[in-house]
């Protein structure tokens, strides 16, 4: 028989005890610790998971509440994020708060550590879609430190939808600085196939039409 509350366990223990004594307490004693137990685990779960969730939202408004981030917005987000890596390590938050982190280094022209950061959510990441984007920011990084080639490489596994367009738009740049010119056009036609409405990126026309002219 189920019971509906921990209040009616508690008196269901009483009864045992009228009716049986002391060794069947004990083993129902047990079994309500466990239901507590598990009460407060989940407690504790959800209650983590807002505070982490409050703290990426404070955050997230440091950089994009304003027109124009100011480096005391900056280095308030910086902040921010290494703290909720550090405390909250196994939350998805961790993950953002770490490409966060590597934006921010980025735009300090700081290539090395928005690489170190951008391999940790790469490693780490349990959700395919944000490993992805990952690996699309760190080919960009590569990218910028000429390392073309093993950008690459990042790219093998499929994806679909709006994350291969972005995909495939990077590998072009990537072939096109190599002067792969033919294979740069390819990538971001397969880009172009994959945005459903095509007028909502025109700078991928713009790419293929300007590698028409070359040719």
């Amino acid at each position: 028989m189920a019971y509906q509350t921990e209040e009616e366990q508690v008196e269901k223990i009483k009864e045992l005890w009228q009716r049986h004594g002391m060794p069947l307490l004990t083993g129902a004693m047990l079994a309500l610790a466990g239901v507590f137990g598990w009460n407060a685990w989940t407690d504790y779960r959800e209650t983590q998971a807002a505070n982490a969730s409050a703290l990426y939202q404070t955050m997230l408004e440091s950089v994009l509440g304003q027109e124009e981030t100011t480096v005391e917005g900056r280095t308030r987000a910086a902040e921010l994020a290494q703290q909720l890596r550090d405390e909250y390590p196994g939350s998805r938050y961790s993950r953002y708060a770490g490409l966060m982190q590597a934006r921010l280094a980025v735009e300090a022209e700081d290539f090395a550590t928005a690489e170190r950061l951008l391999n940790e959510v790469v490693e780490n990441a349990d959700d395919e879609a944000l490993k992805e984007i990952a690996k699309q920011r760190l080919a960009r990084v590569l990218a910028q430190q000429e390392r073309a080639e093993e950008a690459l490489a990042l790219f093998d596994s499929e994806v679909s939808g709006p994350l291969l367009a972005g995909r495939e738009e990077i590998r072009g740049d990537l072939l096109l600085g190599l002067g792969r010119t033919e294979e740069a056009r390819e990538a971001y036609q397969s880009a172009l196939r994959a945005i459903p409405d095509r007028q909502a990126r025109p700078q991928l026309q713009l790419k293929i039409d300007d590698l028409a002219e070359e040719a």
